[in-house]
């Protein structure tokens, strides 16, 4: 296999990790694929593949499930105590904290995104959940009923984990994704079969290797690397499986529904996202400016929750744009490992051939390029950041998730056309609106249709906050007391007295 040169850019650590074999981790057991054959994960930076994991297959879905089954139902995790599950939840926050370093390196040549941006965002947040999660486990509790039969009754009832889950995650923010929804899985009791993207697999099974030395019971964690169409599709549809929880796009979460109806299993799904970003002529537009950069490079735009639409008002928008101009050419970009790294490749030269589509396709339906737009360097997926001006809600990258690291704009006079436009979306996943009026702000975060709004300020989230979509944007919410929900179900005992 040729050596990528963002090899030499890993710690000591890392580079150990990704030298060593990589297998499926099923019931405590490192195993190969049923098959035997593997494919590869490609650095973005180089578009040379540095490793290969194994390609599961519906056959070794079914012996994950069956682990996953045989935890949940039988042996120590089936009757363990919530305090000792959150000593055992916590334990795994630890070992994220004191690894972080080595798996932001993993992730950054996994990814492409900048190793700051991984290490003091994504994985600094990845363990701080797990440690706020450990604190839900002895705090899943029922509640007595007072029923209004006239009989005597003691009621009551009983929340208790789903079971298996089914968990599917994408590649934008693969280690962090995984780790939304296994912590919360792992802190209700449940037992978890976990299927990272394709294109970023790495983190997931170094995430095995730490689940492993924290010491949770055999069978409780497992994880299958492979395509979604065969290990994805396999994992929705397991008559085995009784919950599915997914990241990813609208077009892949309805296939995902589809596959679940079998057994009626419960879904939950984080989808896509076309964000507002609002600005008013009395913000601050030192802080809007790096703000709304923020809203739509970080992560190069391959962020659901990305401000793509930037909506200003017309008195200050020449300023904004200038603004945005500068903040955009002013981003460092290399290979994510670069401890130096602002802004890194595009994931995949898939996803670089969707986004400067879309860019080609703006242009032609009438947007103007204000910067950016064109292919950075000769190797690697690199796309400069870019911002579309002069835009309307009939054009396709108005309308349209892009996913990649453009910025369409377009001005407003008055309140209500912003809000208008800025709802006028099938998405409602995030939004956001910088103003000195508070009362304002209050208002107009209130009538944005999404399910996290900024005021002065885009990228809103915390561990105990929740979040998810409103639209098509997605079921359920992540975090906080309502990610618990979405993995324990509730029972009504009714005791005549």
């Amino acid at each position: 296999m040729t050596k990528s040169a963002t090899l030499d850019l890993l710690g000591p650590d890392a580079r150990s990790f990704v030298a060593k074999e990589k297998r499926l981790y099923i019931g405590g057991a490192w195993v190969p694929a049923a098959s035997g054959e593997t494919f590869e994960t490609i650095d973005p930076a180089t578009e040379v593949a540095f490793d290969r994991v194994p390609l599961g297959a519906p056959v070794d879905v079914d012996r994950a499930v069956a682990a996953a089954r045989s935890a949940f139902e039988e042996g120590p995790w089936a009757s363990m105590t919530p305090g000792d599950r959150s000593k055992l939840v916590w334990r795994l926050g630890d070992l994220i904290e004191k690894h972080a370093d080595e798996i932001a390196e993993i992730e950054a040549i996994d990814n492409g995104k900048p190793w700051a941006q991984a290490r003091f965002g994504d994985i600094a947040f990845c363990h701080e959940l797990f440690h706020y999660m450990a604190g839900w486990c002895t705090k899943i509790n029922g509640e007595t009923i007072t029923l209004s039969s006239p009989a005597p009754f003691h009621a009551y009832t009983l929340r208790s984990p789903v079971g298996v889950c089914g968990q599917i995650v994408p590649w934008n923010f693969s280690f962090m994704m995984a780790v939304w929804k296994v912590a919360p899985a792992l802190a209700s009791g449940c037992t978890i079969v976990l299927k990272p993207a394709k294109q970023t697999p790495l983190t997931a099974l170094r995430l095995a290797e730490l689940v492993e030395e924290a010491g949770f019971p055999k069978g409780v964690f497992n994880v299958v690397t492979g395509y979604g169409d065969t290990v994805g599709t396999a994992l929705a549809a397991h008559p085995g499986v009784d919950k599915v929880a997914f990241t990813g796009s609208t077009e892949v979460g309805r296939k995902i529904m589809a596959a679940a109806q079998g057994n009626i299993k419960k879904v939950s799904l984080e989808l896509g996202g076309k964000s507002p970003m609002v600005v008013f002529a009395d913000a601050d537009l030192d802080l809007t400016i790096k703000a709304v950069a923020s809203g739509i490079f970080y992560n190069m735009g391959q962020v659901c929750t990305a401000g793509t639409r930037l909506y200003v008002e017309d008195a200050v928008a020449d300023e904004v744009i200038d603004g945005l101009i500068h903040e955009a050419k002013s981003l460092k970009i290399g290979p994510g490992p670069d401890r130096e790294t602002q802004f890194g490749p595009l994931v995949s030269a898939e996803q670089f051939a969707r986004v400067a589509g879309y860019v080609e396709t703006g242009l032609a339906e009438g947007a103007k390029l204000a910067t950016g737009g064109e292919r950075v360097g000769n190797r690697g997926y690199f796309l400069a950041p870019t911002i579309l001006t002069e835009t309307n809600p009939e054009m396709t990258v108005v309308r349209e998730e892009i996913f990649g690291p453009v910025l369409c704009v377009a001005r407003f006079r008055e309140e209500e056309a912003a809000v208008r436009e800025a709802n006028n979306s099938i998405y409602g996943l995030a939004g956001s609106v910088f103003t000195r009026d508070l009362s304002r702000g209050l208002r107009v975060a209130a009538r944005l249709k999404g399910g996290t709004i900024g005021v002065n300020t885009h990228h809103v989230v915390d561990p105990a906050l929740p979040f998810g979509g409103f639209k098509q944007s997605g079921w359920g919410r992540e975090m906080g007391r309502e990610a618990i929900e979405l993995y324990t179900e509730v029972k009504s005992v009714g005791v005549a007295l």
